[in-house]
């Protein structure tokens, strides 16, 4: 076999040494390896690269999510030294858009103090180009639990779904952890453990118990949900979590590749594709909640969007001279119900302190 990656040929060796790959740690190679790992060598956004992302559709979004902000903020009681998290911020755009539009209510922006969670060093001077001129203090951050305690604000767009996935497949004879091996023509393929994994159906949702064979279930580990539940429970605050995935926990194989806005195999090309999973908002829900914090939602992006004001905005934007037909088709990619648009696709939950009542957007 000849051109191998370099990722792929660690991922055989360990294979070869150690017998057959969980997916999670597959997943986990392919998009953080420190040298090969796709979000870390790659600029994945726009449209020279892999995807795009509501932030690069409009700046509406990022405008949303400012206001929504700005009013938690009000809500906790203005507190002076607040730190704004953002977990995979990309290329900064959804929090300079966020930023700027924060203005409309004063002292949000002094007592701002912006801590992004992000691998890429890419990114990162991306990030910082584009924040700078904003003036907000900005740190970076490999994860969450290394920002300084304090009140807080945690947003996170299209985070949760590039977290490593475990996969469990039904037979007969139970629910077994899902594999990866090198077949028998010589090529990555998926594989199961020979035996079920104990007990498991006593930790499953009940609607699961009842699979028919060939079923696939996925989980994630809990620890970024519960670092969100855990300083949101001691510091105060609010999270706001938009992805796309299912309301209610169900089976079903939702892994997938992207490389050139074009879907594909996921064993491909390790460390040059995207890779994603649907994100399960009940057990998301379950974690933050366990934590001792109030859940809000889901509500689909449509939804959560319309009552945050976005179609107003989109009309002033218009009134000021913006071109019509852009700004109405970026509208209808963010709200929008067809299998091209994000918005019923796409989900939005909030979590937050329990004396906070709740968020924008998610009143009852």
């Amino acid at each position: 076999m000849t051109d191998i990656l370099p990722l792929e040929a660690e991922i055989r060796r360990r294979i070869a040494a150690a017998g057959p790959m969980p997916v999670s740690e597959y997943m986990s190679l392919c998009l953080t390896d420190p040298e090969h790992g796709y979000y870390t060598t790659h600029d994945p956004l726009g449209a020279r690269g892999d995807f795009i992302t509501a932030p690069e559709v409009s700046q509406m979004f990022g405008e949303m999510i400012g206001l929504w902000m700005a009013a938690v903020w009000k809500q906790m009681g203005a507190p002076e030294n607040l730190r704004v998290v953002e977990l995979g911020p990309g290329r900064g755009t959804m929090l300079e858009d966020a930023l700027r539009a924060s203005r409309v209510l004063p002292g949000f922006r002094e007592a701002a103090v912006v801590h992004l969670v992000e691998i890429s060093a890419a990114l990162q001077r991306q990030q910082a180009e584009r924040l700078e001129q904003l003036g907000a203090p900005v740190y970076w951050h490999s994860a969450l639990s290394e920002v300084p305690p304090g009140p807080v604000i945690i947003v996170a767009n299209e985070f949760f779904d590039a977290l490593p996935v475990e996969q469990m497949e039904k037979t007969e004879r139970g629910w077994h952890q899902r594999l990866i091996e090198i077949d028998a023509a010589g090529n990555l393929a998926f594989t199961m453990a020979d035996d079920p994994l104990p007990q498991l159906e006593r930790l499953l949702p009940p609607s699961l118990c009842t699979e028919r064979a060939g079923a696939v279930y996925e989980w994630r580990a809990d620890t970024e949900a519960m670092e969100i539940g855990r300083r949101l429970a001691r510091d105060g605050g609010a999270a706001l979590v938009i992805d796309y995935g299912h309301i209610e926990s169900a089976a079903g194989d939702t892994l997938q590749a992207v490389g050139q806005h074009a879907y594909a195999d996921p064993l491909t090309a390790p460390g040059h594709l995207d890779l994603t999973a649907h994100v399960d908002f009940q057990a998301l829900a379950k974690t933050v909640e366990a934590m001792g914090v109030t859940a809000f939602g889901p509500l689909s992006q449509s939804e959560f969007l319309r009552r945050l004001g976005i179609e107003t905005r989109a009309d002033s934007l218009k009134a000021k001279g913006a071109a019509a037909n852009t700004i109405d088709a970026a509208l209808a990619r963010l709200i929008g119900d067809d299998r091209v648009s994000m918005g019923t696709l796409f989900k939005a939950a909030a979590f937050a302190h329990p004396s906070l009542g709740a968020p924008p957007g998610f009143e009852s």
